[in-house]
């Protein structure tokens, strides 16, 4: 590790579900993790004193992805209290206020989701990138790395959500954009696909997939949970990886296969 120090994550939405164990995951092997959050501090707080409590190291950072001086205020303080960012997980995200059918979708929640989802991970990456090139230059850093986590949603049509479903989609090809123009400087970038989570997210749909699930919706009959997400990330972040980008590592129980 150049110059002994720890490396640095940045986590976004790293306050609750699978940021949480994102970032506690990161903090159990020795990583500086900026805990970041938007709305719920409480929550933020709640995830760096259990990464503390583990022997973590980290701190919270308030900023919304979807806004362009809350992006650079997340990435000029990681810069402020570490000098360094290793890694970006962009899993901040969120899913339409309210299920509409596609034919009553609207231009609002459409921006909404998009600012959130894809332009915000977008621009967020972009600036980190350029921080990361620098250090890489300066021989700072070495191999630092980009993880998306995306979503199934980004193949599987779900009509009374389509906003969320076209952003997942763009972030796909987010990260091939992203994995091909940062090669040459060592920058990987992965995305890792959740499936179907239990999350605060999901938890309103739970009979429903429970019903699915027991029919033989996914080959590994069960819910995913976070840490399953978090251990893919730990993987990449770890450098087991290396000779990949670009690269769609699915942790969705087997729910991408096509089956007769």
């Amino acid at each position: 590790m150049i110059e002994n120090e720890k490396k640095v994550a940045i986590v976004t939405g790293g306050s609750r579900g699978i940021g949480k164990a994102i970032a506690l995951a990161l903090g159990e092997r020795g990583w500086r993790v900026i805990v970041n959050y938007n709305r719920n501090r409480d929550a933020a707080e709640e995830t760096l004193n259990t990464l503390q409590e583990a022997g973590g190291v980290g701190a919270i950072v308030q900023a919304d992805v979807a806004n362009e001086d809350d992006r650079m205020c997340l990435v000029e303080s990681t810069l402020e209290a570490y000098g360094r960012i290793d890694l970006l997980v962009n899993n901040a995200g969120m899913a339409p206020r309210q299920r509409r059918d596609l034919l009553e979708m609207t231009a609002e929640s459409y921006d909404e989701v998009m600012a959130v989802n894809l332009k915000g991970p977008f621009f967020l990456t972009q600036l980190v990138v350029r921080k990361m090139i620098a250090l890489v230059q300066a021989g700072k850093i070495s191999a630092p790395k980009i993880v998306n986590v995306n979503s199934i949603s980004a193949y599987t049509s779900s009509t009374a959500r389509g906003e969320y479903c076209i952003s997942k989609a763009g972030m796909g090809m987010m990260t091939a954009l992203y994995a091909d123009r940062l090669a040459e400087y060592g920058i990987g970038v992965y995305e890792v696909r959740p499936g179907i989570i239990a999350t605060d997210m999901t938890s309103a749909v739970k009979g429903k997939y429970d019903l699915l699930f027991a029919q033989g919706l996914t080959p590994i009959a069960r819910w995913g949970v976070p840490e399953d997400v978090a251990k893919a990330v730990l993987a990449i972040a770890e450098d087991y990886l290396p000779y990949s980008t670009g690269e769609i590592i699915n942790v969705d129980g087997g729910f991408h296969l096509r089956r007769l």
